[in-house]
């Protein structure tokens, strides 16, 4: 049982704490079904630490949202306790069905989707890294936004963008996670990630949102608890920080992948920390949006730490100076 609840990423008891219920008890017995079906140890205690992570955010968030409806001016923190106490044992049993269904309808659309390819089922084994179609997307200036607006509103910006970031992929593109000002997106296929992260970018614009950028890379990359890792989600996140602001920004591999579903402007070739060689990347636009948009004669971009805006950009503070390398 301790072991169990150190997975869960809580503290471990002392000896004479009372911190074990009857709740506690049958999630521990239920545990042991999942042992007994065949899964090995390391799976079940795989799954036990993203359920640990996971109910961590929805216990914070729950207690945020109950505490923001109910507390009261002048509330001690005996008050408090009470009220919370009434709440867990009102919202328990409620929350239940809302996570079972939650669970199944994921699992459903696993099924559905045929997420399980054709060689994995042959070899009866699941694949290690496959390419995948990798997107990072975060506000621009959110970091200083935070000294000049009350936490409570910065929370609701990212709020926000996770609702936003939620709402706009359709299959193939998942999200995959928010992270407060950033979000990730994997899929499959090429045009349907560049059209989300578009119709983000045009979404949180229309919410007068800061302004969102987006990179995007394709290679391998290895799925594990429910998480995605390898050079793309490493070089995703690099051109993300390159990108302009209401801009989404793509390495060669995309750019020639999407054909002429999009209209695309060489941005330069950057130096991106981690990559050996300078990486060409594009902008996306629409089609409608930019009807003359054409291939730029390539420029060099700058190297990790100094300005990645294009020096057409920026002020121009001597008739001459150098090009980054």
């Amino acid at each position: 049982m301790v072991a169990y609840r150190r997975a869960l990423g809580l503290p471990e008891p002392g000896p004479d704490d009372r911190v074990f219920g009857e709740e506690d008890v049958a999630a521990y017995e239920a545990l042991t079904l999942f042992l007994d079906s065949g899964l090995p140890p390391e799976s079940v205690t795989e799954l036990n630490r993203v359920l640990a992570e996971g109910m961590a955010r929805f216990a914070a968030a729950v207690g945020g949202a109950f505490t923001a409806a109910f507390l009261g001016r002048g509330d001690t923190e005996h008050d408090v306790a009470l009220r919370f106490s009434e709440m867990a044992e009102t919202l328990g049993p409620a929350v239940a069905p809302v996570l079972l269904a939650a669970l199944n309808a994921h699992l459903r659309e696993i099924a559905s989707r045929g997420m399980i390819g054709r060689d994995q089922l042959r070899s009866g084994r699941l694949a290690g890294a496959q390419d995948v179609v990798v997107c990072f997307a975060d506000l621009v200036g959110f970091t200083a936004l935070g000294g000049q607006i009350a936490a409570e509103e910065l929370g609701g910006v990212a709020g926000r963008l996770a609702v936003l970031a939620a709402e706009v992929p359709t299959w193939p593109v998942r999200l995959i996670k928010t992270i407060g000002d950033a979000a990730m997106f994997v899929s499959p296929e090429v045009v349907p990630m560049v059209d989300a992260a578009l119709t983000l970018v045009e979404a949180i614009d229309a919410a007068d949102l800061p302004a969102l950028r987006a990179g995007i890379t394709i290679g391998p990359a290895l799925q594990r608890s429910g998480d995605w890792y390898g050079h793309p989600v490493n070089v995703a996140s690099r051109v993300t920080g390159v990108a302009r602001p209401g801009s989404v920004l793509c390495t060669q591999e995309i750019r020639d992948a999407s054909g002429d579903a999009f209209a695309w402007s060489f941005a330069g070739r950057y130096r991106l920390k981690g990559v050996p060689e300078p990486v060409p990347l594009h902008r996306a636009r629409r089609r409608a949006d930019a009807p003359d948009a054409q291939e730029d004669s390539e420029v060099e971009a700058p190297e990790p730490g100094r300005s990645s805006r294009p020096r057409s950009d920026r002020p121009r503070r001597r008739a001459s100076r150098s090009r980054g390398s």
